[in-house]
């Protein structure tokens, strides 16, 4: 003899500021797993919800959380929890604790989708998270410098998730992962962030495609990382002392492809990093389109557009093993006779001037002047202290279109 037990259907709860029911923290204890919870249009002076059951919580007209300043505003601990359509206010800060908006606490499968989230310390926090999808959220804050300031999207021990279509403004971050794998960001607009647009730190595995990351205090910082897609970013005016549109620091066997970079201090910084393709990129107008410090191996640059850019590329170590051929130089001066679209003679894109920057950075002052063109010309016609092995051996006379 078998026993049925009943089963339970999926109810609606309605929440508004006129109802009997007005506190979404009350709509949650009487919810059963699986419900959703509709809330109409409205302000709700609500802080420190706990969401600890399977729910759907749906927003009508963009209903407005406002924590005062006072705590987190909302805390999931179950499983398979949906936010959507909310707006999250002044969320409360402390030098203490990572105070957050949304704070999705050790649970998986959820997800927090075209919400706003307006002055929070923390926008949206992933404590230990996986199989989690963050989408169309727009997150606006109020950083005045680092200390003071939390990220919009911090990722931290985190799997499998998806950050697509966001806008992160004014945060010390605009995307934070740390020990965050196999995850997807795309198509998200980070800007005018204090730190990073983007910060990859002890993540393996990723890609990160279709981004634009504008006007930071730098683009992206990629560290001790491995296995990462970037492909069709823009990095675009990070200009600063110590801006650059993508720090590689410290990372293995990745693929940089289909990128713009535009209008920064530094295109790309790359510290210690390994067996990195470079491929179908534009760096435009920059400072210094690729500076190269000690200890990167294995790097292939081909197939690049390098256009009007101050110092195409500075080399600090005359070790390396890196190849820099059959890109695109505009500074290039040679000819092409037997018209195959490659220059006849090898193009050096580390100038001597460059060096002397690097020593000496108040040399700045004679950027553009008759000295430097000669400084230039004899270094390039006599090698001495530019690394004789840097240099396209097939620069292409055309840009890649």
């Amino acid at each position: 003899m078998f026993l049925l037990l009943p089963k339970f259907q999926a109810r609606s709860i309605e929440l508004c500021p006129t109802c009997t029911l007005t506190s979404l923290q009350e709509a949650i204890q009487i919810a059963n797993p699986g419900d959703e919870i509709i809330i109409q249009a409205g302000l709700y002076n609500e802080s420190n919800i706990i969401v600890d059951k399977k729910l759907k919580i749906r927003g009508v007209g963009m209903p407005i959380f406002d924590a005062q300043l006072e705590g987190e505003i909302m805390t999931v601990t179950a499983d398979s929890v949906h936010i959507e359509g909310l707006e999250f206010r002044n969320a409360g800060r402390s030098h203490i604790k990572d105070l957050a908006a949304v704070r999705i606490q050790r649970r998986d499968y959820f997800t927090i989708s075209n919400n706003r989230f307006i002055n929070s310390f923390f926008g949206i926090y992933i404590e230990n998270g996986k199989h989690g999808l963050i989408e169309g959220n727009v997150l606006t804050g109020k950083a005045i410098n680092e200390m003071s300031a939390g990220n919009a999207i911090h990722c931290w021990y985190a799997e499998d998730l998806v950050i697509r279509h966001n806008i992160c403004r004014h945060h010390r971050d605009g995307i934070y992962l740390e020990f965050v794998n196999n995850s997807v960001i795309s198509d998200n607009l980070s800007e005018h962030n204090i730190r990073y647009g983007l910060h990859f730190m002890f993540s393996n595995d990723d890609s990160y495609t279709c981004n634009v990351f504008s006007n930071n205090g730098a683009g992206v910082a990629v560290m001790f990382s491995k296995r990462i897609q970037m492909l069709e970013n823009r990095f675009e005016y990070n200009w600063g002392r110590a801006a650059y549109g993508l720090l590689l620091k410290e990372i293995y066997d990745a693929e940089i492809q289909y990128n713009i970079f535009q209008h920064n201090t530094i295109g790309i910084l790359l510290e210690g990093s390994t067996r990195l393709n470079y491929k179908y990129n534009v760096f435009k107008r920059n400072g210094w389109a690729v500076q190269m410090s000690g200890g990167c191996l294995d790097n292939v640059f081909t197939q690049n557009n390098f256009l009007t850019n101050t110092l195409d590329l500075v080399v600090n170590s005359r070790v390396n093993n890196n190849t820099f051929d059959g890109n695109f130089w505009s500074e290039y001066t040679g000819y092409d006779l037997d018209k195959d679209g490659q220059g006849d003679v090898p193009h050096r894109p580390v100038k001597l001037y460059s060096y002397v920057l690097t020593q000496s950075p108040e040399s700045i002052v004679l950027l553009r002047s008759f000295f430097i063109d000669l400084l230039n010309f004899s270094e390039k016609v006599s090698p001495v202290f530019t690394p004789e092995n840097v240099l396209d051996n097939q620069p292409l006379i055309q840009a890649i279109i």
